[in-house]
């Protein structure tokens, strides 16, 4: 937008670095009126045979006065500043700097506030954060608890039914810190990149005949993010050419495609079809990804929020039969395996279900 500060920053180079309402223009504009007014009154005083003090003394009251003007405008914004980011590092994130100016002082007060918001969005995110997992961690314990409850009270047996009961929690807590505790590498940095050429077609063969083995093993326990209990759904591999290949972590893609499938298939219809489709990108070893089902679909209102951490996304039945709902951390864990590789993640238009779009960068290219 043309008044936005990068447009201004540009202006101003074009202009060899000094803006219309600069500072610095605005010192060298009181230089000149103060230069002005003196040699002004000079003449007057040589004109009309006025003692020269008398005019040097006007002189300086209104120099003064006009340099305490400028003065003001410049340290009133300055010390607005001062307080709001003294309110935000005492953790009042609501407070804003008026975005009156147009010079540096303007620019400042705009990032002033964008870290604010930031800041807030993420003070926001936190709160969330504690209270989804508090919820998260609440559900399979006290499911667990209740279970060895009823064994120690002599309610029920310890027979293998009662146990596979205890097992299912026991696994769905352990997947659910298992995803926090990817999450959190992910977000420190210790996620190394092992880039690498390989087939795309095996790979992915690879990866839908795991998933379906996981959903076979695990069809009488509820899972976490990345592992589907239904077997009902079908999964087909399309891929284009036979011979793609790309360039890429195998380990973090595993992590995206299982968490997409897993998605797609609490999503599904009964007995429904997710396709997922490779495709050569525009660079080197590049791909491009897409997951598609045959579900409701997301509203265009949720696109931007689907990656996001804990959302489970509004659609009025938005898991199919034999979906324990997940965590709503799998999108999330997708998102920054993408992300680490410098590649984009979103939902894309699609007639039916919801159609999820991966691109990844490949090898990077040479300078020419």
């Amino acid at each position: 937008m043309s008044d936005g500060p990068a447009a201004r920053r540009g202006l101003g180079d074009a202009w060899g670095g000094v803006r219309p309402f600069s500072i610095k223009t605005k010192l060298g504009a009181l230089v000149v009126i103060s230069v002005f007014i003196t040699t002004g009154l000079t003449l007057i005083a040589v004109r009309t045979e006025t003692e020269l003090r008398f005019i040097t003394v006007f002189s300086m009251i209104a120099t003064l006065l006009l340099t305490q003007f400028v003065a003001h405008s410049l340290t009133a914004p300055l010390d607005e500043m001062n307080a709001v980011a003294r309110s935000i590092s005492h953790g009042d994130y609501t407070r804003r700097v008026r975005e009156n100016h147009r010079d540096e002082l303007g620019d400042l007060a705009q990032t002033i506030n964008r870290m604010a918001d930031d800041l807030e969005a993420q003070e926001r995110q936190r709160k969330e954060l504690v209270a989804n997992v508090s919820h998260e961690l609440r559900t399979p314990i006290a499911g667990l608890r209740a279970v060895l409850e009823n064994i120690v009270d002599g309610v029920t047996e310890a027979d293998p039914e009662t146990m596979r009961t205890a097992l299912k929690q026991t696994e769905r807590l352990g997947r659910l810190v298992e995803t926090l505790l990817d999450l959190s590498r992910l977000d420190n940095g210790v996620v190394p990149l092992r880039k690498r050429r390989f087939e795309v077609w095996p790979y992915l063969s690879g990866v839908l005949k795991e998933a379906n083995m996981v959903a076979s093993a695990r069809a009488g326990i509820a899972s976490g993010s990345g592992s589907h209990t239904r077997t009902d759904v079908h999964l087909h591999l399309d891929v284009s050419p036979p011979e793609l290949t790309a360039h890429a972590d195998p380990e973090r893609i595993h992590q995206v495609v299982a968490n997409l499938l897993d998605n797609a298939v609490k999503h599904s219809p009964p007995h429904g079809r997710v396709t997922v489709k490779a495709r050569r990108g525009s660079a080197p070893e590049s791909l491009e990804l897409e997951v598609l089902d045959e579900g409701p679909g997301i509203p265009r209102s949720e696109w931007r929020r689907v990656f996001e951490r804990f959302n489970r996304g509004n659609v009025s039945r938005p898991h199919g039969p034999g979906s324990d709902g997940g965590t709503g951390l799998g999108l999330a864990i997708a998102r920054w395996a993408v992300d680490l590789h410098g590649g984009r993640i979103g939902v894309a238009e699609s007639e039916r279900g919801c159609r999820i779009l991966v691109t990844l960068p490949g090898l990077p290219s040479l300078p020419s």
